[in-house]
């Protein structure tokens, strides 16, 4: 007696399966779902956020004069002889009490400032950059479980059917209608499955851990629903340097440049030194006149050939190392965006064949050798081979279609901002 079932309907069974799930569920978890959760926990997030907030902060209290400086004291207190320690017989000695004001030019204060916008800038587009990599690793995470997932049901259906199997060969040789060697490769092909579920569990349960990093682990658990859109990406027509330039990583260097060259162009604001005024009020003995002092502090700039100039200097080396980085890393993410291009244009090609031209002509064969075994020209050995086969077909373009909606989610989540185009809403 033989038990068979078309193996596409094995492979329909899983995906319905899989499907399913979802709705056993009251709260299943969609890719997009999953992402907003990523980004609601993530504590980077939160922190970037914080060191905009402070830079913001700071970037108005640098535009400020300094705080004037409260100087008080006593002058020419008599140390020794009949005056000592007296504050009023000698008429040198005095009460003084004034203030002092640095006289910072609005330039420099207009520099300060914008050295702590353009920190501020920064920051922010390394958060965007945050962001664009949470998503993309929340979904390669979600990616991961969901086509394990798809593989732990097809293979566990296959064991199923391969259970019925020995069970069949078991009947038949009982009967005399079969062979003992039918019982052992029916008996193997269920051990080898086994493993295989066991391999594949093991793969599922890491894809859930990775998952569980990202959303948490009750989120984890939670049955997937929705089909990643991997068709279709927005840039399936091509990859431009002036969308590459939009890349936060990109955008974060270009911010840091900024950076930079604000901090060259206060290095020479600081080649004109900022004065100081002083006003002072000094009492004196009851007996003689009270005094108002005024003053200027001037810094002298002797040695600018070896200061000021060296700074500026300094602060220039660093505007060519931020533009050098830059240029670098465009080259990089070009060289990149247009790889990962490559692999998920090449990985739909692949997948299409697979399923239009692999799996049909794998299912051909199985049929071929299930009625070859059932009008007695082969034995079972040879069906269960061709089973096992045509499972691996399946299991191969699972495996294929996962690695290219990897290049998918590396290129649909590049930049934050276009991570959910029209096209990748999840499909039913």
């Amino acid at each position: 007696m033989s038990i068979f079932f078309p193996i596409s309907r094995i492979t329909a069974a899983a995906w319905m399966v899989a499907m399913a799930s979802a709705s056993w569920a009251a709260e299943p978890l969609t890719l997009i779902e999953a992402q907003r959760l990523a980004a609601g926990r993530s504590q980077q997030l939160v922190a970037q956020g914080a060191l905009t907030a402070a830079a913001r902060e700071q970037a108005v209290a640098a535009g400020q004069l300094p705080d004037p400086v409260l100087k008080f004291g006593i002058d020419n207190l008599p140390a020794d002889g009949a005056d000592r320690g007296s504050l009023t017989r000698d008429f040198m000695t005095m009460r003084r009490i004034g203030v002092m004001q640095e006289i910072t030019r609005s330039e420099k204060r207009q520099l300060r400032s914008e050295r702590f916008e353009r920190d501020a800038q920064r920051v922010q587009a390394q958060r965007q950059l945050t962001l664009a990599n949470l998503q993309r690793d929340t979904a390669l995470a979600w990616l991961d479980r969901y086509y394990t997932q798809a593989m732990r049901e097809l293979v566990q259906q296959q064991l199923e059917e391969t259970r019925l199997q020995v069970q069949a060969a078991d009947i038949a040789f009982r009967a005399g209608r079969g062979s003992q060697s039918d019982v052992f490769a029916a008996r193997s092909a269920v051990i080898q499955l086994e493993d295989r579920v066991s391999q594949i569990g093991r793969q599922s349960r890491n894809a859930g851990l990775m998952l569980a990093r990202w959303v948490g682990t009750t989120d984890a658990d939670r049955p997937l629903s929705g089909s990643p859109p991997w068709q279709t990406t927005s840039l399936q027509i091509g990859v431009s340097s002036e969308h590459i330039k939009q890349h936060p990583d990109l955008l974060a260097i270009s911010a840091e440049i900024d950076t930079v060259e604000t901090d060259a162009r206060l290095a020479q604001a600081n080649k004109q030194a900022d004065w100081s005024v002083e006003a002072s009020y000094a009492q004196r003995g009851p007996t003689y006149s009270n005094m108002i002092s005024i003053g200027v502090s001037i810094p002298l700039q002797w040695d600018q050939k070896n200061r000021q100039n060296r700074e500026l200097a300094a602060k220039l080396a660093l505007v060519d190392e931020a533009k050098a980085r830059y240029e670098d890393m465009l080259r990089n993410h070009e060289a990149e965006v247009r790889g990962w291009l490559n692999d998920w244009q090449t990985g739909k090609d692949r997948v299409a064949r697979y399923r239009n031209e692999l799996i049909p002509t794998a299912r051909q064969r199985t049929e071929a050798a299930l009625t070859s075994y059932r009008t007695g020209k082969s034995d079972l050995a040879g069906a269960l081979a061709a089973r096992r086969d045509e499972l691996d077909t399946h299991m191969q373009t699972l495996t294929l279609e996962m690695e290219t909606a990897r290049s998918w989610a590396q290129l649909n989540f590049l930049l934050p901002e276009h991570s959910m185009p029209a096209q990748a809403k999840e499909q039913p």
